[in-house]
């Protein structure tokens, strides 16, 4: 047994059993395009925060973007299952850099509904270009005044003759802008979870405006936030049915947890591989790092904590493709995720000292942005609140 070889961000990752050739198959073409495409300019586009255009029109080619997708609309692999968009989510975290992922994979969560319209305008204009490449979508949802409270939005869309008429803020919205397209939350009727319907808008329609979130910014310059004045939107960019969008939005909630528990866990992975290397490696005291009793406990219990979160994203995983939706687990599990990776960038940060600030490793810029996983997706204080009502405290 190559012992090496369980050290390294592969064989951090324990075996599953709903692992299958064909996962691996997908893996490694996920991996040879980020190989490729990705690792070259990973630096340059860190630096920048934004990659190119070009990049989507490749992902397309490659066969990663339509993943899911109906074949008549360009998509591919329509029986892909949720490790299909784990495995994206952790292989375009190998980096240990979300830069790309944050913005090539937010059709993931804005799209399906728009797919299930079956629309045949929307169809065309929307979500074949997207497929391919050349256009596309984000997924409005926070508020400046509510954040996870989505019973407490006030952007509204009135009904003006055949039309609607929207006005207010979104903010932190991943892609927004250069997104052609935003799946819109918004309040056409009363108040709390009854009264949201979901609206897809052109991003150029009249009253639009954007700007870039500045300050402690998440991966890329494409977060940020967009205002509509009385912007004018077709009646049948209606998605699903009016005032019952949240069934919608807690469906793709659901499903946005696993890319969000995958990417951090990722992260995870690539830390303590380093970790791992730097402590065989590095003498102190006349000794290696990892000969320090009080080192290998440590990297031990790190390599529980990423188990551990592991064993409870297969149990999901398995729940899930079965067709149970177990909401309360999905909101501990990313609490467990988030905390993992917390823990971990902390320890392995650690672990290479001074070394870590110079340069030469990844763990400098995971340590920065771990605490954003634990707010984007549902706070914990959310997640624990939901999970409280689902065992009746």
């Amino acid at each position: 047994m190559d012992h090496n070889r369980q050290l390294d961000f592969d064989g951090l990752r324990p075996p599953a059993a709903g692992l299958t050739p064909a996962h691996d198959d997908w893996r490694q073409r996920v991996r040879q395009f980020v190989d490729s495409e990705i690792a070259p300019h990973i630096e340059q586009w860190n630096r920048t925060g934004t990659f190119p255009d070009e990049v989507y029109s490749l992902a397309a080619k490659a066969g990663l973007l339509g993943m899911g997708f109906p074949e008549h609309l360009g998509g591919c692999l329509e029986d892909a299952d949720l490790y299909h968009r784990i495995i994206m989510g952790e292989e375009m975290h190998r980096l240990g850099s979300g830069v790309v992922f944050a913005d090539l994979a937010t059709h993931w969560i804005g799209l399906p509904p728009v797919a299930n319209q079956q629309n045949e305008r929307l169809d065309e204009e929307v979500v074949r270009p997207v497929l391919a490449g050349k256009k596309k979508i984000s997924f409005a949802v926070t508020e400046p005044g509510g954040g996870s409270d989505v019973g407490r939005m006030i952007t509204r869309a009135e009904r003006v003759g055949s039309s609607w008429q929207v006005t207010g803020e979104k903010t932190l919205i991943s892609g927004i802008m250069r997104a052609d397209y935003v799946l819109t939350a918004v309040r056409t009727g009363g108040e709390g979870m009854a009264g949201v319907s979901l609206l897809l808008i052109d991003a150029s329609a009249p009253g639009i405006s954007r700007e870039p979130v500045d300050g402690l910014r998440w991966y890329n310059a494409s977060l940020g936030t967009i205002r509509f004045d009385r912007t004018p939107v077709p009646e049948d960019a209606l998605i699903a049915v009016e005032n019952k969008g949240f069934h919608a939005l807690a469906q793709q909630f659901n499903v946005e947890r696993f890319s969000g528990v995958a990417a951090a866990l990722a992260l995870a992975r690539v830390g303590l591989a380093e970790a791992f290397e730097f402590a065989r490696q590095r003498e102190v005291f006349g000794k290696r790092v990892i000969d320090h009793q009080a080192m290998r406990h440590k990297l031990v219990d790190m390599v529980r904590l990423l188990r551990t979160s592991y064993a409870y994203l297969d149990q999901c995983v398995e729940r899930f493709n079965r067709g149970d939706v177990p909401v309360m687990d999905l909101g501990l599990l990313k609490i467990q995720a988030t905390t993992t990776l917390e823990t971990i960038a902390r320890e392995t940060l650690h672990t290479l000292g001074g070394t870590a600030y110079q340069g030469a490793a990844r763990l400098e810029r995971i340590y920065r942005e771990a605490r954003i996983f634990a707010v984007g997706g549902g706070t914990e204080e959310v997640l624990r609140d939901l999970a409280a009502r689902q065992l009746k405290f």
